[in-house]
């Protein structure tokens, strides 16, 4: 369940995750979003300027040739072929790049911001293409932008056309994403007796869960571990923390042995998930 109330701030969504902690993600604005479309825009640009001065020096070899007599046919393959790239450069860069890069394009990574779906998911190749088939209303007057601001502006969500219609919305990554400290970890509670393997801790300080433990979870506890490292970057790294334990004393619960309080349980987690996968491959 999304919830679209800005909390003491104008530019920021909280969501309500499956976890039931909230996710407060800062909302990208006009500026920033200036920016990465001012990037994104000089990249096409050079792109299809080296393009065409490829497929024009093409043509004047082609034309200075002992082929010169098919030379008429190979201009308009070379006139199509110059219209479809800059298709593909103007449809394709956005929505390839944001269905297949984590939600941005290069722009958008440069000022650290990305697209995703309003209820914090990725978004698909599906939203991708739906966001930017309204781009060309978005972008009028041509290349101003000014429908697109001016929607922006009447939202708290700061949404173009085709952020509402494909359900998406631009937020900023967070800054500061470093690696959890150890003291964040809780005890870890059951009804069984759950048992320290010391010796899972090597000297690398890489932690490695034993793998008759691993081999009692199931694949449904891999979705689990796995959906929430997809997610690790989208929380503040107290709620990190906090979700990161919850799903590590379940896991370590179910396979009835105790998480050594030396390793971070995010750590112990991307642990499980490539014992599992490895297991699975063997």
């Amino acid at each position: 369940m999304t919830d679209f109330g800005v909390a003491n701030q104008r530019d920021q969504l909280n969501i309500e995750t499956p976890e039931q902690v909230d996710l407060r993600l800062p909302i990208a604005g006009i500026g920033s979003r200036f920016l990465a479309i001012l990037a994104d825009s000089t990249i096409q640009l050079v792109a299809e300027l080296l393009l065409i001065l490829f497929f024009v020096l093409f043509a004047s070899a082609a034309q200075r040739s002992r082929f010169g007599e098919v030379s008429d046919t190979a201009g308009k393959w070379l006139v199509a072929a110059i219209v479809l790239i800059q298709f593909l450069l103007f449809w394709g860069y956005f929505s390839l790049f944001e269905a297949f890069w984590n939600g941005q394009t290069p722009g958008k990574r440069l000022v650290k911001i990305r697209v995703i779906k309003d209820s914090g998911r990725q978004i698909t190749l599906f939203e991708a293409l739906a966001r930017n088939l309204l781009r060309v209303i978005d972008m009028l007057p041509p290349y101003l932008y000014f429908v697109g601001v001016v929607s922006m502006l009447c939202n708290r969500q700061q949404k173009r056309l085709g952020d509402f219609v494909a359900g998406t919305i631009v937020v900023h990554e967070r800054l500061s994403e470093q690696p959890l400290s150890g003291d964040l970890s809780r005890s870890i509670t059951a009804s069984v007796q759950l048992k320290p393997n010391p010796e899972s801790v090597q000297r690398s300080g890489v932690y490695q869960p034993p793998a008759d433990a691993v081999a009692r979870l199931r694949a449904e506890d891999l979705m689990v571990i796995e959906s929430f490292l997809a997610r690790a970057l989208d929380f503040d790294l107290t709620t990190r923390a906090e979700i990161a334990s919850r799903i590590a004393a379940s896991m370590f619960v179910k396979m009835g042995v105790a998480l050594p309080p030396e390793v971070n349980p995010e750590r112990a987690l991307e642990a499980i998930s490539y014992a599992m996968r490895s297991q699975a491959r063997a």
